[in-house]
């Protein structure tokens, strides 16, 4: 029996109560583009995460993309130099480079797979930039503490990108909550799905209003009627013209009620999917502490591990990853391995950073699967492979 990446989260139950709000009493068809249900999807998120809000939109990529332009529309960032992982996702990367920003690559480290701490300090001396897009790797967990003193010592904006850590907390509070703002996907195979999906969070009440009009192609539509009201007065529209006046760049990556009702329901899942997720990733390291593998991924006291797929480095690599597909065990390069070496990078990015741990696992890295749908003896199938190299 093959053991897949990933695994839908979206079971009978949660279509039959589709079903049933499709064919709601009382109504022909219910709204099924972005309607009343989700502000309500959107507040059920926020209260789970623990912030103030939460913007649905209709993937993790266009979270990250909606959530760059709010800071550079918005008028919020200092300059145009933005940091982002090396090891981290084509749109961590390809976002801030439609914006006309400036983008950095930092190294990541062997230990979290996250920001190398003093390189990330070296660009913030150097290039003094205006943000940093942190990427927690695999539900991996940063050490938040020391990250959050450099953006504060530097004058730098955290955002956090937790599209793969949904769920992991640094000392028992949730990522997602530490920057301005936060990224999370809901796409097939992730902690959960709306099919496609994604959200920003933030507790920022300025950057949640400019979320909310640049979803909506720039309009007041979303935002409440006391900050709608002035912004109309402050650029001298009238009521008329209200709805189809447009205040800023605006994009249109909204989700769908229908999605939104799906995702009531997966909210209420992750918990339980984070901790099998947790337990599997516990019995990996300690079937592979004595494995060749080059990492070594932890759980600090205090912290918790949502994890997304479980890292492995090896130098042989490739005939690793050769048996575990004739065992029908799905495995993939991590992430996609360094950025810096993705044709994108190579013709848009401007320069070659010599990134030398993100270079390693660009050569020796992979992941395994990890999902609610695994088993221990999954685990122990997968693990007994990667120990033969």
């Amino acid at each position: 029996m093959s053991i897949n990446l990933v695994s839908d989260t979206i079971d009978k139950t949660d279509i039959k109560a589709l079903c049933e709000w499709l064919d709601s009493p009382g109504m022909d068809v219910p709204q099924l583009t972005k309607g009343p249900i989700t502000p309500i999807f959107e507040k059920k998120f926020s209260k789970w995460l623990g912030t103030d809000n939460s913007v649905f939109v209709n993937s993790g990529s266009s979270a990250i993309l909606l959530g760059l332009a709010a800071l550079k529309f918005g008028g919020i960032l200092k300059n145009d130099k933005i940091v982002v992982p090396d090891l981290s996702w084509a749109t961590d990367v390809s976002s801030p480079l439609l914006l006309g920003m400036d983008t950095y690559l930092v190294d990541c480290n062997l230990t979290d797979l996250s920001a190398d701490l003093e390189h990330l300090e070296q660009l913030f001396k150097e290039e003094e930039p205006a943000a940093f897009v942190l990427v927690s790797v695999l539900g991996l967990v940063p050490n938040m503490e020391k990250i959050t003193k450099l953006c504060d010592k530097y004058d730098v904006i955290l955002i956090e990108d937790t599209c793969e850590s949904m769920g992991s907390e640094f000392q028992g509070e949730k990522l997602g909550t530490f920057g301005a703002m936060s990224f999370f996907s809901m796409y097939f195979g992730h902690h959960i799905s709306t099919i496609e999906g994604g959200m920003v969070s933030t507790s920022v009440k300025g950057i949640n209003d400019l979320l909310l009009m640049m979803r909506s192609h720039g309009w007041d539509r979303d935002l409440s009627e006391e900050s709608a009201s002035k912004l109309a007065k402050e650029n001298g529209v009238s009521e008329f013209d209200r709805l189809f006046s447009f205040y800023l760049p605006g994009l249109n990556v909204r989700a769908t009620d229908l999605q939104a009702v799906i995702g009531l329901r997966q909210v209420d899942k992750i918990d339980g999917f984070a901790k099998t997720r947790n337990d599997n990733f516990q019995h990996y390291n300690e079937r592979l502490a004595n494995s060749n593998s080059l990492i070594k991924p932890t759980q600090r006291d205090g912290d918790f591990v949502s994890s997304f797929c479980y890292p492995v480095l090896l130098d042989k690599r490739d005939e690793c990853v050769a048996e575990l597909r004739a065992n029908d065990i799905m495995c993939r390069p991590l992430i996609a391995g360094a950025l810096s070496k993705s044709p994108m990078w190579k013709k848009f990015g401007g320069y070659q950073p010599a990134n030398y741990n993100a270079d390693a696992i660009h050569r020796k890295g992979f992941y395994v699967p990890n999902h609610q749908g695994m088993t221990t003896k999954d685990v122990d199938k997968i693990s007994d492979i990667i120990l033969n190299y």
